[in-house]
C-alpha cells in the first residue's frame, strides 16, 4: 500500500498480468469467466462513516464472497497496525481470518477495494492457480480481482495530490486501467461512471489505449500502415531476431510459412498459414479474428 510516497506508472509488470489473463482463462475455462458480466456495484460495497465499522466490514466481505460465488467461505474481519493494506490467513477454510490496516478505521470507503484483493487470494487458494513468485502472484490477484469485476474499486482507490497520495494493489494504476479495459471490451461493461477518483478515470484511459493498440497489431486487418509495412517486410525476409515485434515466423513440417502471434484478449498465442485473408479462433477465449497474413 503506497501511502504518502511515491506511486510507481506506466506498465512495468504488463508481461505478467499478461500472462495472468492467459492463465485466467486456462484455468477457469471461457464459459466460466463468461458468468461474471456485471461488476461489483457501487451501492454494494458502500461504506459510510455512520456505518459500524465490523458489521460493516463483514458485510462487504459477504457482498464479495457473493460475486466470487464463494458461498461456503466465511470471511472473519479484524484491524491492526501493519505495513500492508491487509492479509488473509489462507487455510482449508470455510473460515478465512482478514486482517485490514488500521488505516481503514477511517478511510473507510476503501475497505471493499482492500477485501476484493483479499477474497480473491481465497478464490485463487481454491483455484489452485499461482505464479512462482510472490510478486507474480500478486500481481496475478489483482489482475484476476480486476478481470471478474471487481478492480475497479482498487483503481478507485488511488488518488494523488501534491501533498499526499495512496494507492492500493501491487499493479501500476495504468495496469489496473488496462486490465479494466480488456475486460470493458469483453463485456461492454464502461467502468469509468463509478470513479470518484479523478486520477483513476485518467489512468483507466491510458490503459484503454494500449488495450486498443493490441487489437491493432499485425497480421490483424486492424493493423495500422506502419506496423503492415514492417510486417510485409518481415513475411519476406524473417529476421533471426523479432525483439519489439509481437508476431514471429516460423515454417512448417512441410516448409510453409506460418505466423504466431497473442490473441489481443487472452494472450495466447494462435499459429496461422501465411497466405494472405485468414479468420482465425482462438481456441481458449473463442475470439474470431480477422487477419491479413
Amino acid at each position: 500500500m503506497a501511502n504518502g510516497g511515491p506511486v510507481e506508472h506506466g506498465f512495468p509488470h504488463l508481461e505478467t498480468v499478461r500472462a495472468a489473463v492467459t492463465a485466467l482463462y486456462r484455468r477457469l475455462s471461457y464459459d466460466t469467466v463468461q458468468t461474471f458480466p456485471a461488476s461489483v456495484a457501487p451501492a454494494d460495497v458502500a461504506f459510510c462513516d455512520t456505518d459500524d465499522l465490523h458489521l460493516g466490514a463483514q458485510r462487504v466481505a459477504r457482498e464479495l464472497v457473493r460475486h466470487f460465488r464463494l458461498p461456503d467461505a466465511r470471511m472473519i474481519i479484524g484491524f491492526r497496525e501493519m505495513t500492508h493494506a491487509a492479509n488473509v490467513e489462507l487455510t482449508a477454510g470455510p473460515e478465512y481470518f482478514i486482517e485490514l490496516n488500521d488505516r481503514f478505521r477511517t478511510h473507510r470507503r476503501d475497505i471493499g477495494a482492500a477485501l476484493a484483493h483479499e477474497v480473491m487470494h481465497v478464490y485463487l487458494h481454491r483455484l489452485d492457480l499461482s505464479f512462482p513468485s510472490t510478486a507474480e502472484n500478486e500481481i496475478l490477484t489483482d489482475t484476476a480481482t480486476t478481470y471478474l469485476g471487481a478492480g475497479w474499486l482498487l483503481l478507485d482507490a488511488y488518488r494523488e495530490d501534491a501533498a499526499s497520495s495512496q494507492k492500493l494493489g501491487y499493479l501500476t494504476p495504468e495496469e489496473f486501467g488496462y486490465v479494466l479495459a480488456k475486460r470493458s471490451l469483453v463485456f461492454g461493461e464502461d467502468p469509468s461512471v463509478w470513479f470518484t477518483s479523478p486520477q483513476a478515470y485518467t489512468a483507466y484511459v491510458e490503459g484503454l489505449a494500449l488495450a486498443r493498440r493490441d487489437e491493432q497489431q499485425p497480421p490483424l486487418t486492424a493493423a495500422g500502415w506502419a506496423g503492415r509495412r514492417r510486417y510485409a517486410r518481415d513475411r519476406r525476409h524473417p529476421p533471426v531476431s523479432q525483439e519489439g515485434v509481437p508476431y514471429t515466423f516460423t515454417p512448417d513440417s512441410g516448409g510453409r510459412l506460418r505466423v504466431s502471434f497473442p490473441c489481443p484478449t487472452c494472450h495466447q498465442r494462435i499459429r496461422v498459414p501465411v497466405r494472405g485473408r485468414v479468420r482465425a479462433r482462438c481456441g481458449l477465449c473463442r475470439t474470431v479474428l480477422e487477419c491479413d497474413t
